[in-house]
């Protein structure tokens, strides 16, 4: 997952990596010296909590929150050094979630992040999932075996990943095989069928084929034609 964070002086970004980084030791920190470079960083990686301050050169943070919020939904978390009513109403008509003054003070941001130390957990765990799925598609793959492989519940792990992924983990496994399926036919095109689809965890070259049809609109064989006759 992503953190951004938006100050114009250094110093202060390397203070704020300093003490949020031993809550969230796995994820990734982006960090922008002016709200142009923040929305830019915002629109490469999805966000998940980002901590702006209010003054910054060109637009302030409460017009930069504004403009994240348009992106799509995110944590915000005002950094201020003017703790005024004012600023605190704009905050929160725009949906800022919380507050710190400047210099930040330990003890505050901890209050703050705690919630999200169960969120970063869960986070490790899909990572953790995803990584044995990339690692073991061609192998015979299923929830349970994937649970019990990351010592989590299978009923919990497919909670989790559909909430994270959006997607159930027995379609995503299937969606990867698929996706690896068309990287060794770009490989190899002269490989047959039957070996790409048992080399990408398939049960049978029929339901290789049924799955690659109904995700790609062709089937295996009419993709390696198109890619054939492209070639020639």
């Amino acid at each position: 997952m992503n953190i951004l964070i938006a100050d114009d002086e250094p110093l202060e970004l390397e203070q704020m990596i300093y003490l949020l980084k031993p809550h969230f030791p796995n994820w990734t920190f982006h960090t922008a010296q002016d709200a142009s470079q923040a929305l830019q960083l915002a629109k490469k990686h999805r966000m998940t909590i980002s901590f702006l301050d209010i003054q910054m050169p060109g637009k302030d943070g409460i017009t930069l929150s504004k403009e994240l919020k348009e992106l799509y939904e995110l944590d915000i978390i005002m950094v201020t050094a003017y703790q005024t009513f004012e600023y605190a109403q704009q905050a929160l008509r725009i949906g800022v979630i919380d507050y710190l003054t400047k210099p930040v003070i330990a003890s505050e941001l901890n209050d703050i992040v705690e919630k999200y130390k169960v969120w970063s957990s869960n986070h490790d765990a899909i990572q953790s999932a995803l990584s044995y799925i990339h690692e073991n598609y061609q192998e015979k793959l299923s929830l349970n075996i994937i649970a019990e492989k990351i010592h989590l519940n299978p009923s919990y792990l497919s909670r989790k990943f559909l909430e994270e992924q959006s997607i159930g983990i027995n379609e995503y496994i299937n969606n990867y095989r698929l996706e690896m399926s068309i990287k060794r036919m770009n490989e190899n095109l002269d490989a047959s069928m039957s070996a790409i689809a048992e080399s990408c965890g398939f049960n049978s070259q029929h339901y290789f084929s049924v799955a690659f049809k109904k995700k790609y609109n062709q089937s295996p064989r009419q993709y390696k034609l198109s890619k054939m006759n492209k070639g020639n």
